[in-house]
Protein backbone atom coordinates (compact mmCIF):
# COMPACT_ATOMS: atom_id res chain seq x y z
CA UNK A 1 0.00 0.00 0.00
CA UNK A 2 1.51 3.69 -0.69
CA UNK A 3 2.50 5.32 1.96
CA UNK A 4 0.43 8.65 2.52
CA UNK A 5 3.20 10.74 1.29
CA UNK A 6 3.46 8.93 -2.28
CA UNK A 7 0.42 11.90 -3.92
CA UNK A 8 2.35 14.54 -3.53
CA UNK A 9 5.48 12.51 -4.81
CA UNK A 10 3.30 10.77 -7.68
CA UNK A 11 1.86 14.70 -8.30
CA UNK A 12 5.10 15.82 -8.94
CA UNK A 13 7.01 13.34 -10.52
CA UNK A 14 5.51 14.02 -14.34
CA UNK A 15 5.90 17.40 -13.89
CA UNK A 16 9.94 17.33 -12.54
CA UNK A 17 10.55 15.44 -16.03
CA UNK A 18 8.99 17.23 -18.12
CA UNK A 19 10.53 20.77 -16.82
CA UNK A 20 13.84 18.94 -16.80
CA UNK A 21 13.91 17.78 -20.45
CA UNK A 22 12.56 21.55 -21.52
CA UNK A 23 15.83 22.86 -19.63
CA UNK A 24 18.67 20.58 -20.86
CA UNK A 25 21.20 22.16 -22.00
CA UNK A 26 21.05 22.48 -25.99
CA UNK A 27 23.46 18.70 -27.17
CA UNK A 28 26.76 19.45 -28.25
CA UNK A 29 26.26 18.88 -32.02
CA UNK A 30 25.38 21.78 -33.79
CA UNK A 31 22.99 20.05 -36.23
CA UNK A 32 21.13 19.05 -33.75
CA UNK A 33 17.59 21.46 -32.88
CA UNK A 34 17.88 23.34 -29.73
CA UNK A 35 15.09 22.52 -26.87
CA UNK A 36 11.74 23.76 -27.70
CA UNK A 37 10.08 24.49 -24.39
CA UNK A 38 6.83 25.50 -25.64
CA UNK A 39 6.90 22.45 -28.32
CA UNK A 40 4.64 23.80 -31.84
CA UNK A 41 2.91 26.34 -30.03
CA UNK A 42 5.50 29.04 -30.89
CA UNK A 43 7.48 31.32 -28.64
CA UNK A 44 8.25 34.78 -27.78
CA UNK A 45 10.04 35.34 -30.84
CA UNK A 46 7.30 33.54 -33.09
CA UNK A 47 4.52 34.24 -31.54
CA UNK A 48 1.29 32.04 -32.11
CA UNK A 49 -1.23 34.66 -32.48
CA UNK A 50 -0.66 38.71 -31.68
CA UNK A 51 -3.07 37.75 -28.58
CA UNK A 52 -0.81 34.88 -26.90
CA UNK A 53 1.40 34.91 -24.19
CA UNK A 54 3.89 32.47 -23.01
CA UNK A 55 4.72 31.27 -19.45
CA UNK A 56 8.09 29.32 -18.60
CA UNK A 57 9.45 28.58 -14.96
CA UNK A 58 12.87 29.77 -15.70
CA UNK A 59 12.78 32.96 -18.11
CA UNK A 60 12.42 31.51 -21.48
CA UNK A 61 8.68 33.06 -21.81
CA UNK A 62 7.08 36.43 -21.30
CA UNK A 63 6.52 35.64 -17.81
CA UNK A 64 7.64 33.28 -15.02
CA UNK A 65 4.13 32.59 -13.21
CA UNK A 66 0.74 31.86 -14.34
CA UNK A 67 -0.91 34.67 -12.82
CA UNK A 68 1.62 37.31 -13.55
CA UNK A 69 0.35 36.05 -17.60
CA UNK A 70 -3.23 36.15 -16.56
CA UNK A 71 -2.93 39.78 -14.93
CA UNK A 72 -0.82 41.32 -18.41
CA UNK A 73 -3.46 38.96 -20.35
CA UNK A 74 -6.77 41.86 -20.69
CA UNK A 75 -8.90 41.99 -22.87
CA UNK A 76 -10.58 38.91 -24.20
CA UNK A 77 -9.47 35.95 -26.23
CA UNK A 78 -5.87 35.66 -25.24
CA UNK A 79 -4.25 32.13 -25.10
CA UNK A 80 -1.45 31.71 -22.68
CA UNK A 81 1.11 29.24 -23.52
CA UNK A 82 2.51 27.03 -20.50
CA UNK A 83 5.76 25.40 -20.64
CA UNK A 84 6.68 21.57 -18.82
CA UNK A 85 7.10 22.79 -14.92
CA UNK A 86 5.88 22.73 -11.32
CA UNK A 87 3.84 26.56 -11.36
CA UNK A 88 3.32 26.50 -7.04
CA UNK A 89 1.62 29.40 -6.65
CA UNK A 90 -2.58 30.70 -6.52
CA UNK A 91 -4.19 31.72 -9.84
CA UNK A 92 -7.15 33.94 -9.96
CA UNK A 93 -8.81 34.74 -13.43
CA UNK A 94 -11.00 37.70 -13.46
CA UNK A 95 -14.44 37.35 -15.30
CA UNK A 96 -13.70 40.21 -17.81
CA UNK A 97 -10.86 37.75 -19.32
CA UNK A 98 -13.40 36.10 -21.43
CA UNK A 99 -12.68 33.28 -24.13
CA UNK A 100 -9.37 32.94 -22.20
CA UNK A 101 -7.37 29.72 -23.26
CA UNK A 102 -4.56 27.50 -21.28
CA UNK A 103 -2.56 25.47 -23.47
CA UNK A 104 -0.09 23.11 -21.94
CA UNK A 105 3.21 23.16 -24.25
CA UNK A 106 3.82 19.42 -23.86
CA UNK A 107 1.59 16.51 -25.05
CA UNK A 108 1.31 15.49 -21.84
CA UNK A 109 -0.51 16.97 -18.87
CA UNK A 110 1.84 15.33 -16.35
CA UNK A 111 4.17 17.82 -17.46
CA UNK A 112 2.56 21.02 -16.86
CA UNK A 113 1.47 21.24 -13.07
CA UNK A 114 -0.42 24.17 -10.95
CA UNK A 115 -0.19 23.24 -7.50
CA UNK A 116 -0.58 25.21 -3.43
CA UNK A 117 -1.78 23.73 -0.54
CA UNK A 118 -4.53 26.09 0.98
CA UNK A 119 -7.19 24.21 2.82
CA UNK A 120 -9.93 25.49 4.15
CA UNK A 121 -8.96 25.59 7.84
CA UNK A 122 -5.45 26.93 6.84
CA UNK A 123 -5.32 30.82 8.31
CA UNK A 124 -5.12 33.37 6.04
CA UNK A 125 -1.53 35.67 6.54
CA UNK A 126 -3.31 38.98 7.45
CA UNK A 127 -5.61 37.58 10.52
CA UNK A 128 -8.43 38.06 8.72
CA UNK A 129 -9.66 34.21 9.60
CA UNK A 130 -9.49 31.49 7.58
CA UNK A 131 -9.64 30.27 3.86
CA UNK A 132 -12.41 28.70 3.72
CA UNK A 133 -13.78 25.75 0.68
CA UNK A 134 -13.99 28.82 -2.30
CA UNK A 135 -10.78 30.73 -0.61
CA UNK A 136 -8.62 27.24 -0.67
CA UNK A 137 -8.50 27.22 -4.40
CA UNK A 138 -5.35 27.01 -6.07
CA UNK A 139 -6.67 27.82 -9.11
CA UNK A 140 -9.90 30.03 -9.11
CA UNK A 141 -11.69 30.42 -12.87
CA UNK A 142 -14.45 33.08 -13.08
CA UNK A 143 -14.41 34.13 -17.06
CA UNK A 144 -17.17 32.80 -19.14
CA UNK A 145 -15.48 30.34 -22.43
CA UNK A 146 -12.94 29.47 -20.75
CA UNK A 147 -10.48 26.61 -22.18
CA UNK A 148 -7.91 24.38 -20.83
CA UNK A 149 -5.55 21.60 -22.20
CA UNK A 150 -3.03 19.47 -21.26
CA UNK A 151 -2.66 21.02 -17.80
CA UNK A 152 -2.72 19.64 -14.05
CA UNK A 153 -4.58 21.43 -11.86
CA UNK A 154 -3.60 20.11 -8.13
CA UNK A 155 -3.95 21.08 -4.10
CA UNK A 156 -1.34 18.96 -2.21
CA UNK A 157 -2.99 19.57 1.02
CA UNK A 158 -2.32 16.66 3.13
CA UNK A 159 -4.47 15.37 6.12
CA UNK A 160 -1.26 13.61 7.63
CA UNK A 161 0.72 17.09 7.32
CA UNK A 162 -1.73 18.50 9.92
CA UNK A 163 -3.50 15.69 12.00
CA UNK A 164 -6.40 17.14 13.97
CA UNK A 165 -6.89 19.66 11.70
CA UNK A 166 -10.33 20.97 10.70
CA UNK A 167 -11.17 22.27 7.57
CA UNK A 168 -9.86 19.81 5.63
CA UNK A 169 -11.41 20.68 2.36
CA UNK A 170 -8.74 21.78 -0.36
CA UNK A 171 -9.27 22.62 -3.90
CA UNK A 172 -7.85 22.68 -6.28
CA UNK A 173 -9.82 24.29 -8.88
CA UNK A 174 -13.25 26.41 -8.68
CA UNK A 175 -14.70 26.97 -12.38
CA UNK A 176 -17.97 29.52 -12.29
CA UNK A 177 -17.71 30.37 -15.52
CA UNK A 178 -20.46 29.56 -18.58
CA UNK A 179 -18.69 27.58 -21.40
CA UNK A 180 -15.71 26.06 -19.74
CA UNK A 181 -13.98 23.35 -21.71
CA UNK A 182 -11.33 20.87 -19.67
CA UNK A 183 -9.85 18.53 -22.43
CA UNK A 184 -7.00 15.91 -21.56
CA UNK A 185 -6.58 17.73 -17.69
CA UNK A 186 -5.92 16.13 -14.38
CA UNK A 187 -7.28 17.31 -11.14
CA UNK A 188 -5.52 16.43 -8.00
CA UNK A 189 -6.72 16.37 -4.37
CA UNK A 190 -8.65 14.63 -1.96
CA UNK A 191 -11.16 16.41 -0.22
CA UNK A 192 -13.20 18.69 -2.55
CA UNK A 193 -10.64 18.53 -5.74
CA UNK A 194 -12.53 20.12 -8.13
CA UNK A 195 -15.29 22.63 -8.17
CA UNK A 196 -17.63 22.60 -10.55
CA UNK A 197 -19.74 25.99 -9.58
CA UNK A 198 -21.83 29.04 -11.22
CA UNK A 199 -21.03 32.53 -10.82
CA UNK A 200 -24.44 32.81 -8.61
CA UNK A 201 -27.46 31.26 -7.30
CA UNK A 202 -29.42 32.41 -10.91
CA UNK A 203 -26.69 31.10 -13.23
CA UNK A 204 -26.55 28.16 -15.01
CA UNK A 205 -22.67 27.56 -15.82
CA UNK A 206 -21.77 24.73 -18.64
CA UNK A 207 -18.80 23.11 -18.45
CA UNK A 208 -17.53 20.45 -20.31
CA UNK A 209 -14.78 18.09 -19.46
CA UNK A 210 -13.33 15.51 -21.72
CA UNK A 211 -10.61 12.73 -21.72
CA UNK A 212 -9.93 14.41 -17.91
CA UNK A 213 -8.78 12.55 -14.45
CA UNK A 214 -10.15 13.28 -11.23
CA UNK A 215 -9.06 11.48 -7.94
CA UNK A 216 -9.64 12.65 -3.89
CA UNK A 217 -11.64 10.96 -1.37
CA UNK A 218 -14.25 13.47 -0.10
CA UNK A 219 -16.62 14.99 -2.60
CA UNK A 220 -13.93 15.10 -5.15
CA UNK A 221 -16.37 16.45 -7.70
CA UNK A 222 -19.05 18.59 -6.40
CA UNK A 223 -21.17 22.00 -6.90
CA UNK A 224 -24.03 23.48 -8.69
CA UNK A 225 -22.86 23.99 -12.24
CA UNK A 226 -24.37 22.09 -15.40
CA UNK A 227 -21.69 19.85 -15.75
CA UNK A 228 -20.66 17.12 -18.85
CA UNK A 229 -17.85 14.39 -17.89
CA UNK A 230 -17.35 12.80 -21.31
CA UNK A 231 -14.55 10.17 -21.36
CA UNK A 232 -13.09 10.86 -18.07
CA UNK A 233 -11.41 8.97 -15.37
CA UNK A 234 -12.26 9.30 -11.71
CA UNK A 235 -10.47 7.90 -9.04
CA UNK A 236 -10.90 6.60 -5.22
CA UNK A 237 -7.40 7.24 -2.89
CA UNK A 238 -6.80 5.13 0.40
CA UNK A 239 -7.98 6.75 3.63
CA UNK A 240 -5.06 6.38 5.97
CA UNK A 241 -7.11 7.94 8.66
CA UNK A 242 -9.66 5.66 8.64
CA UNK A 243 -10.48 2.06 9.44
CA UNK A 244 -13.23 1.35 7.98
CA UNK A 245 -15.98 2.57 5.48
CA UNK A 246 -17.38 4.76 3.68
CA UNK A 247 -13.87 6.42 2.93
CA UNK A 248 -15.36 8.94 1.15
CA UNK A 249 -17.45 10.00 -2.04
CA UNK A 250 -17.14 10.43 -5.64
CA UNK A 251 -19.49 13.03 -6.51
CA UNK A 252 -21.72 15.53 -3.94
CA UNK A 253 -23.54 17.74 -6.73
CA UNK A 254 -25.44 20.87 -5.34
CA UNK A 255 -27.87 21.63 -8.38
CA UNK A 256 -29.97 24.45 -7.67
CA UNK A 257 -33.62 23.66 -7.59
CA UNK A 258 -34.64 26.06 -10.59
CA UNK A 259 -31.59 24.41 -13.07
CA UNK A 260 -32.93 21.73 -15.26
CA UNK A 261 -29.37 19.81 -15.57
CA UNK A 262 -26.78 19.19 -12.85
CA UNK A 263 -23.92 16.72 -13.50
CA UNK A 264 -24.27 14.38 -16.12
CA UNK A 265 -21.40 11.40 -16.32
CA UNK A 266 -20.79 9.25 -19.44
CA UNK A 267 -18.86 7.01 -21.22
CA UNK A 268 -16.06 7.52 -18.54
CA UNK A 269 -14.47 4.83 -15.63
CA UNK A 270 -14.28 5.23 -11.77
CA UNK A 271 -11.24 3.17 -9.97
CA UNK A 272 -9.98 2.77 -6.66
CA UNK A 273 -6.83 2.21 -5.13
CA UNK A 274 -9.11 1.48 -1.47
CA UNK A 275 -10.55 -1.45 -0.54
CA UNK A 276 -13.23 -3.26 -2.36
CA UNK A 277 -17.00 -1.14 -1.54
CA UNK A 278 -15.19 1.61 0.32
CA UNK A 279 -16.70 4.51 -1.71
CA UNK A 280 -20.20 5.58 -2.27
CA UNK A 281 -20.83 7.24 -6.14
CA UNK A 282 -22.14 9.85 -4.82
CA UNK A 283 -24.31 12.34 -2.00
CA UNK A 284 -26.30 15.41 -2.35
CA UNK A 285 -24.97 18.55 -1.18
CA UNK A 286 -27.62 21.15 -0.41
CA UNK A 287 -25.58 24.01 1.08
CA UNK A 288 -26.43 26.34 3.61
CA UNK A 289 -26.39 29.40 1.40
CA UNK A 290 -28.86 27.27 -0.65
CA UNK A 291 -31.56 25.11 1.78
CA UNK A 292 -33.76 24.44 -1.44
CA UNK A 293 -30.88 23.15 -3.80
CA UNK A 294 -31.87 19.59 -5.63
CA UNK A 295 -28.89 18.56 -6.84
CA UNK A 296 -28.93 16.33 -9.95
CA UNK A 297 -26.05 13.60 -11.16
CA UNK A 298 -26.82 11.22 -13.74
CA UNK A 299 -24.20 8.65 -14.28
CA UNK A 300 -24.61 6.58 -17.81
CA UNK A 301 -22.57 4.00 -19.87
CA UNK A 302 -20.06 3.89 -17.21
CA UNK A 303 -17.89 1.47 -15.69
CA UNK A 304 -17.95 1.79 -12.16
CA UNK A 305 -15.00 -0.67 -10.45
CA UNK A 306 -14.97 -2.69 -7.28
CA UNK A 307 -14.33 0.40 -5.32
CA UNK A 308 -17.89 1.75 -5.34
CA UNK A 309 -20.27 -0.10 -2.98
CA UNK A 310 -22.76 -1.76 -4.74
CA UNK A 311 -25.57 -2.05 -2.22
CA UNK A 312 -26.21 1.71 -1.44
CA UNK A 313 -24.21 3.93 -3.70
CA UNK A 314 -26.21 6.54 -2.39
CA UNK A 315 -26.11 8.25 1.02
CA UNK A 316 -27.59 11.46 2.27
CA UNK A 317 -25.29 14.76 3.42
CA UNK A 318 -28.07 15.81 5.57
CA UNK A 319 -31.15 14.08 7.41
CA UNK A 320 -33.45 16.93 6.07
CA UNK A 321 -31.84 16.12 2.72
CA UNK A 322 -32.24 12.55 1.85
CA UNK A 323 -30.81 11.03 -1.65
CA UNK A 324 -33.47 9.81 -2.56
CA UNK A 325 -35.50 13.14 -2.89
CA UNK A 326 -32.53 14.39 -5.46
CA UNK A 327 -32.42 14.17 -8.95
CA UNK A 328 -30.18 10.72 -9.05
CA UNK A 329 -29.87 8.18 -12.15
CA UNK A 330 -28.53 5.64 -13.60
CA UNK A 331 -28.48 4.08 -16.82
CA UNK A 332 -26.17 1.35 -18.73
CA UNK A 333 -23.59 1.32 -16.25
CA UNK A 334 -21.50 -2.01 -15.91
CA UNK A 335 -18.63 -3.15 -13.58
CA UNK A 336 -19.12 -4.38 -10.01
CA UNK A 337 -19.80 -1.44 -8.59
CA UNK A 338 -22.93 -1.16 -11.01
CA UNK A 339 -24.57 -4.65 -9.96
CA UNK A 340 -28.06 -3.69 -8.94
CA UNK A 341 -28.52 -6.31 -5.81
CA UNK A 342 -31.41 -3.42 -3.75
CA UNK A 343 -33.06 -1.74 -6.76
CA UNK A 344 -34.62 1.03 -4.42
CA UNK A 345 -31.19 1.77 -4.28
CA UNK A 346 -29.82 2.19 -7.58
CA UNK A 347 -32.62 4.65 -9.41
CA UNK A 348 -32.24 3.41 -12.96
CA UNK A 349 -33.37 5.93 -16.09
CA UNK A 350 -36.15 4.18 -18.80
CA UNK A 351 -34.62 4.28 -22.41
CA UNK A 352 -36.75 7.32 -23.02
CA UNK A 353 -35.65 9.31 -20.24
CA UNK A 354 -31.97 8.50 -21.43
CA UNK A 355 -32.57 9.48 -24.70
CA UNK A 356 -32.79 13.31 -22.68
CA UNK A 357 -29.56 12.53 -20.60
CA UNK A 358 -27.32 13.72 -23.50
CA UNK A 359 -24.38 16.10 -23.60
CA UNK A 360 -26.66 17.73 -26.29
CA UNK A 361 -28.99 18.38 -24.26
CA UNK A 362 -26.86 19.44 -21.25
CA UNK A 363 -25.01 21.91 -23.55
CA UNK A 364 -28.01 23.42 -25.31
CA UNK A 365 -26.59 25.51 -28.33
CA UNK A 366 -22.69 25.33 -27.04
CA UNK A 367 -20.54 23.08 -29.01
CA UNK A 368 -17.14 22.44 -27.10
CA UNK A 369 -14.20 20.79 -29.44
CA UNK A 370 -12.86 17.45 -27.67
Amino acid sequence: MPSHLSRRNVLLAGAAAGSALALAAAPAHAHRPPPRPFGRYGSPSARLTPATLYVHPRGAGDFTTLQAAVDAATGTGRTLVVAPGVYRETVSVPADRTGMTWLGASEDPRDVVVVYDNAAGTPRPDGSGTYGTSGSATTTLRPDGFTARRITFANDWLRADHPGAGGTQAVAVKVMGDRSAFLDCRFLGHQDTLYADTASLDTVARQYFAHCYAEGDVDFVFGRATAVFEDCDFRTLTRFDLTSAPFGFVFAPSTAVTTPRGFLVTRSRISSEAPDGSYKLARPWVPSSDPTARPMLTVRDTRLGPGIDAVAPYTDMASGHPWQDQRFAEYRNTGPGAVITVPANRPQLTPAEAAAHTRQAWLGDWRPRA
